[in-house]
């Protein structure tokens, strides 16, 4: 009966020990501020839900389904942070863009 019980716990630990990665990659997600970026967000919220509903899947019978269900969630929240960090670097390049074209000015004034 003893080791029933300890089985059961195994099985139950399953998810929150593969849940590490899709954790992280969310942490990196909202720290680049996904949440920010409406495209980013969506993939944020995804990765979010789909990461809570694999810890609910203890059972042995979920062990398969609670397994993709992290990996999608990693993947969302992946793509999360790409989105966010592709923002970012747009609005940088037109930053740059828009101080190089400054400058042109500039430059054309002073001759």
């Amino acid at each position: 009966m003893l080791i029933t019980g300890l089985g059961a716990c195994a099985t139950a630990a399953v998810p929150s020990q593969n849940a590490e990665g899709p954790a992280a990659a969310i942490r990196s997600a909202e720290e680049v501020g996904a949440a920010r970026v409406p495209e980013a967000a969506l993939r944020l919220q995804l990765a979010k839900e789909q990461l809570d509903r694999a810890r609910t899947m203890t059972s042995a019978d979920e062990r398969p389904e609670a397994a993709r269900m992290l990996m999608r969630s990693e993947a969302d929240a992946e793509l999360a942070l790409a989105l966010a960090r592709s923002s970012a670097a747009r609005r940088e390049a037109q930053k740059a863009k828009e101080k190089a074209k400054n400058m042109e000015g500039t430059v054309k004034w002073v001759r």
